[in-house]
Order: C-alpha cells, then sequence, then structure tokens
C-alpha cells in the first residue's frame, strides 16, 4: 500500500477531531449529487410519416376491455410497414394488455410511443390461462425499435408481491407453499438497437424492465418505481448483453436498481439516482457452478440512496470466469448500509457448502466514492474467495463517514489484495498489498 503508519496518522488523525467537533459528518467535500429529471420523450414527427393510433385497430382503452388482439395487430402493421412507423398509444386512455409478445425484426423503424397508459391484469387471478406467468410485455427478435414517451406501464404488482412464496411473507423471512412465478414487467430478448427512453414503469410483479440476449441498448429518463419491499422487482437487468448505456434515470424500487448478469460487458451507467433499494449490484454470477464472464463495467456521477447495498459484487461458491475491468466513479451514497461490498460467498440460505472454485474479481477501482453509510455494516466489505482472492482493487478518494454517531466501523477483507492510491475513510489497513502467490489458471482463464 506504500503508506507508513505515521503518515495515516498526519492525516487521519485531524478528520478524526474535526468530525468529534462538529458533532456530526461534514459533507461539504462531497461533490453535488446529480439531479436527472426525466423527461418524456417526444413524438419525431419530422422523421416518421406514418402515425398508427392503437385504437384504429379496435383498441377500447378503458381499463377493463382486453386489448391484447388489437395491441397485436397494431404492431404487425407497424412492423410490416415499409417506411419509419410510430405507433400510438394515446394520452387519456389506460388499455389492459394481457402476456403477450410482440415480434420483430420489422424492416423499418418503429417507434412504440406510450402518452397514456399500459397496465396489466390485476393479480394471478386474472392472468389468461395457458400465458407465460414469468413475462407480460416481451419484444422478441426486433432491431432499430425506441419505446418512448411520457406516459406509464403499470405493472399492477402487489396481489404479486403478496403471494406466500415471497420471502417477506413467512416467519423471519421464510417461504411458505404455494406458486411463485411473477412476470417480468418488460423483456427485450434477442434484440438489437434498441432505445427505451422517457417512460415511467410503476409496481412491477418483479424485474421491471429484462434485456437478453442484446446488442446495443440505449437507456435514458426513465422513472421506475415500486415499494421499498417489493420482492425481486430489480430496476434494469441485463444478461448476455452488451454495449449497453443507462443514463438520466431515477430508480426506486424492492431489488437492485441495476442488476449486471452473466455473458454482460461494455456497461456504461451514468447520472442515476437509486434507491431506496439494494444498489447497483453485478451477479449473481456463477450459481450451480456455472460459468459466468463480465467485463468492462463503468458506473459514475450517481447516487444511492436509503440502500441495503451501494455498488456491490456477488457470486456464488463453485463458479467459474471472471469479473474484470470494473470502474466505480463518483459515487454519492446517502446512509447506504453497505457501500462498497465484494461478496464471493453469495448464498440465499444457510445451507451452501465451502467449494474451491471461484468467479475470479480483479482490477475493479473504486474512486470518489464519498458519502454517509449506516453503521449496523462496515462502510466496506470485501469478502474474497479463499482459493481465488480479488486481485487489483483500486481505492482512491473513498471518504465514508457514519450516518449517525461517531463511531466509525473498520472495514472487512477477506483475501483482498489491492492497493489505496490515497488514504481512505474509513482507513483500509486489512487490505493486502500486491498480488497472491498464486492464482487457479484453470478459474481465471475462462473468459
Amino acid at each position: 500500500m506504500g503508506l507508513s503508519f505515521c503518515t495515516f496518522l498526519l492525516f487521519f488523525f485531524p478528520l478524526y477531531v474535526h468530525f468529534s467537533s462538529v458533532n456530526s459528518r461534514s459533507l461539504d467535500h462531497i461533490s453535488p449529487s446529480p439531479s436527472p429529471s426525466p423527461e418524456p420523450a417526444m413524438i419525431p414527427k419530422n422523421q416518421y410519416l406514418h402515425v398508427l393510433d392503437v385504437r384504429s385497430f379496435g383498441s377500447i382503452g378503458d381499463g377493463v376491455t382486453d386489448d391484447t388482439q388489437a395491441f397485436k395487430m397494431a404492431w404487425d402493421s407497424a412492423c410490416q410497414n415499409d417506411e419509419p412507423t410510430i405507433l400510438l398509444v394515446p394520452k387519456h386512455y389506460t388499455f389492459l394488455i394481457q402476456s403477450t409478445i410482440f415480434t420483430g425484426s420489422c424492416g423499418n423503424r418503429v417507434v412504440f410511443q406510450i402518452e397514456g397508459t399500459i397496465t396489466a391484469p390485476d393479480g394471478p387471478s386474472s392472468w389468461r390461462k395457458g400465458n407465460s406467468m414469468r413475462q407480460w410485455l416481451v419484444f422478441y427478435r426486433v432491431n432499430g425499435m425506441s419505446l418512448q414517451g411520457g406516459g406509464v406501464i403499470d405493472g399492477k404488482g402487489e396481489k404479486w408481491w403478496n403471494l406466500p412464496c415471497k420471502p417477506h411473507k413467512g416467519p423471519n423471512g421464510t417461504t411458505l407453499p404455494g406458486p411463485c412465478d411473477s412476470p417480468v414487467a418488460i423483456r427485450f430478448f434477442m434484440s438489437t438497437n434498441i432505445t427505451v427512453k422517457g417512460i415511467k414503469v410503476k409496481n412491477s410483479p418483479q424485474f421491471n424492465f429484462r434485456f437478453d440476449g442484446c446488442h446495443g441498448v440505449y437507456i435514458d429518463s426513465l422513472n421506475i418505481k415500486a415499494p421499498s419491499l417489493s420482492p425481486n422487482t430489480d430496476g434494469i437487468h441485463i444478461e448476455n448483453t452488451n454495449d449497453v448505456k443507462i443514463y438520466n434515470s431515477l430508480i426506486s424500487n424492492g431489488d437492485d436498481c441495476v442488476s449486471i448478469g452473466a455473458g454482460s460487458y461494455d456497461v456504461d451507467i451514468k447520472n442515476i439516482t437509486c434507491g431506496p433499494s439494494h444498489g447497483i449490484s453485478i451477479g449473481s454470477l456463477g450459481m450451480r457452478n456455472s460459468r459466468a464472464c463480465v467485463s468492462n463495467i463503468v458506473v459514475m456521477d450517481s447516487v444511492i440512496k436509503h440502500s441495503d447495498n451501494g455498488v456491490r459484487i456477488k457470486t456464488w461458491q463453485g463458479g467459474l470466469g471472471s469479473v474484470s475491468n470494473v470502474r466505480f466513479i463518483n459515487i454519492h451514497m446517502d446512509t447506504v448500509r453497505n457501500p462498497i461490498m465484494i461478496d464471493q460467498y453469495y448464498c440465499q440460505t444457510k445451507l451452501c457448502m465451502n467449494q474451491t472454485s471461484a468467479v475470479s474479481i480483479s482490477d475493479i477501482v473504486y474512486e470518489r466514492i464519498r458519502g454517509t453509510y449506516d453503521v449496523r455494516s462496515p462502510a466496506m466489505h470485501l469478502g474474497c474467495s479463499d482459493s481465488v482472492p480479488c486481485r487489483n482493487l483500486t481505492f482512491s478518494e473513498v471518504e465514508l463517514w457514519p450516518s449517525q454517531g461517531q463511531i466509525m466501523s473498520s472495514p472487512f477483507c477477506w483475501n483482498a489484495y489491492g492497493d489505496l492510491q490515497t488514504l481512505t475513510v474509513p482507513p483500509i489497513f486489512c487490505l493486502l498489498e500486491g498480488n497472491p502467490v498464486s492464482v487457479p489458471t484453470a478459474d481465471v482463464d475462462q473468459c
């Protein structure tokens, strides 16, 4: 680490005295929070000669009548048009849509312009028999499509959250017998060059957005909202997806704001406000001894507030593959329980056995991570594998103060190797210098 204990005292002791004398933290030195203000995406009338109103295909829009078939007909017509086309969901109408798939590829550019409200059936009992209970609105093999507007997509999730199988329903967080499938609100599957902009999504039954096997995803100015105790309502989840940009969005939900799954790379997240939530997560990865590869991730200029976690990497024991080249830059933490967390022992039960192999974690940068943490947990938790240690963790200008009181808890480290480019608050004395003596190459070179 290259810093003597005397040097640390010269730097840190005046900070501690100042912290104690004012009887509260001083956050003047923390960079200002970004203030994203999602705005509706306007209809690009000059570029699009054709506007198809879903009411022209028989949609009623009273919130009671099933408008699914009319939407499918409108979609097919827009998709088959030779010219760029706007599929318009007009203001002042609420359209009830059952679980359905909108199929591409569409030879033109289609804008799905939502100005009114699209609503899901009200819970499992209203779901049409035979329809998948794992997904609601699916876009399959679409290319160059935009989903945008100033309207609302309402997932009507409350009755799904209250299924007896959900962890928060049983005693002490246990689950109870019963059906457990819940639909993802909006899923893009095997699609390319997708834009999602400006819309509001609320009360999703499960994940709000999920991107599987996609390339070229641009997300801007979203407003995603669900109660803090709504289970598994991740804001944006990506899996086997690359070239992703997530900008200027507000996400408040009951799980991760953004979760990055296996096979994802080249992801840029900037200027989002996240919380209450479970923070921004890479993982979980390596479940059931699977291989997972994630690389080239940047999260910057964002706020995480009143959340269980801040920026987190979580992997199961027994997995293979790697997480590499990840940068967390200029993140403001406001009363976050685990602001910085690496957990290579992720487990959802108490029955996980210790295993030798692990998803390798290396080349992770934490720069200008500032704010306050919930003192129930350490500000930094670096729990790395016994056999595959974390390598090349870099910390620069990390300053995290207790949100209440004056007692500063020490970071937790286990088998974590890295470098302190500046002194940190609290100090990470437990970070190991240099590199581990040996790392099993069979586990590291999988990606």
